[in-house]
């Protein structure tokens, strides 16, 4: 028999390079049906010395990210280790860890997440559940996006769930069959021209709401391969650094400018995304933060209800999912969907070390 309770911690590094997002969270499945409680939670700040490794790792050889990856175990076990300590958690089922994506080619059987070496379960003396993307590119899916399976069992009253971090991406259900995909880069880009402001990101949006569109970059954007694609697809940093910036740079604009263009260009992705353009839409991630792109959602999605939760699910959704599909992997229960990813069939993912 299973239990019916879990106390785990949820652990998430997302492509946005916020940091890296921890939250102890308690399950409860009754009669079929899961609940959640956040308890504490915290964002870790990546100093710039971090920062910059991840921003550029993409690059790295193979000996350059074997040494990466230990040294980014090392650090993330002692950022789970003083999370643990400063809120003096015990008695914990497990902690659920995604890593950190440095490179992510789906289509070349390949997938990098870093910070899953075994020694993190002895670094922090705790049963650990990680890797959660490497099984499903081997059965031939994406190994992305992993949230939707938490959509349905936490969130299913809802007709869509968006997240919006370093690339946007929603699931919904029609006909019973959930299906999700990325939509387009968000803060990556986003990031990307208010770290050349001198700012980690656009407070509230208010930079690119500054600017104007630029209709001709906006149409170049909009015309890009990937989003003709059907789905399953999903995006990495490779799809930023190698197409979307390339093709940015080229236009002799004001940076006010280029962020207005690109938010619009999320805006309308978005409203192309929803087959159904009502109902309730969940927003979640960093993005839900920016007035400015929410206001151009609303413009393209006149009658769609926009819902943003409390805080701490919309900052840590992410922890909170990963954490739930660490708790379906302890039970051998299915935590990763093919109708999402494309694998050959649903199936339990992730490593777990003792």
């Amino acid at each position: 028999m299973f239990k019916e309770t879990y106390t785990v911690i949820g652990v998430m590094s997302g492509t946005s390079l916020d940091g890296i997002d921890l939250a102890r969270i308690n399950f409860t499945i009754k009669n079929e049906k899961w609940s959640y409680e956040i308890l504490e939670s915290e964002t870790v700040s990546y100093s710039n010395d971090w920062l910059n490794k991840l921003k550029v790792a993409v690059g790295f050889s193979s000996e350059e990210l074997t040494k990466l990856n230990e040294d980014y175990t090392d650090y993330l076990g002692n950022v789970i280790n003083s999370f643990i300590a400063k809120y003096k958690i015990s008695n914990l089922d497990a902690v659920c860890s995604h890593g950190h994506t440095i490179l992510h080619q789906p289509q070349n059987g390949f997938t990098l997440q870093i910070g899953n070496l075994p020694k993190i379960a002895k670094i922090i003396n705790q049963k650990v559940v990680c890797d959660f993307r490497v099984q499903d590119v081997q059965l031939g899916g994406q190994g992305a996006p992993l949230v939707p399976i938490g959509d349905r069992i936490l969130f299913s009253e809802y007709d869509y769930c968006l997240n919006l971090g370093g690339f946007s991406n929603i699931s919904f259900e029609p006909n019973n069959k959930r299906i999700a995909f990325d939509i387009s880069p968000v803060n990556t880009v986003l990031n990307f021209y208010a770290n050349k402001l001198g700012l980690d990101y656009d407070n509230k949006g208010k930079i690119s709401k500054s600017g104007k569109v630029n209709l001709e970059l906006l149409n170049e954007l909009n015309a890009l391969d990937y989003y003709k694609k059907a789905y399953p697809k999903s995006l990495g940093f490779e799809f930023v650094k190698e197409i979307v910036l390339p093709l940015m740079e080229n236009y002799s604009i004001s940076i006010e400018d280029k962020m207005h263009t690109f938010t619009e260009h999320i805006a309308y992705q978005t409203s192309i995304a929803l087959p159904i353009k009502s109902g309730k839409i969940l927003i979640t991630g960093g993005g839900a933060y920016n007035d400015f792109l929410i206001e151009r959602m609303q413009f393209h999605l006149p009658n769609i209800e926009i819902i943003i939760p409390d805080n701490k699910t919309l900052e840590f959704k992410e922890a909170l999912i990963f954490a739930l599909l660490g708790v379906l992997k302890l039970r051998n229960e299915i935590n990763v969907l093919n109708s999402v990813t494309g694998a050959k069939m649903d199936h339990s993912s992730g490593i777990i070390y003792r």
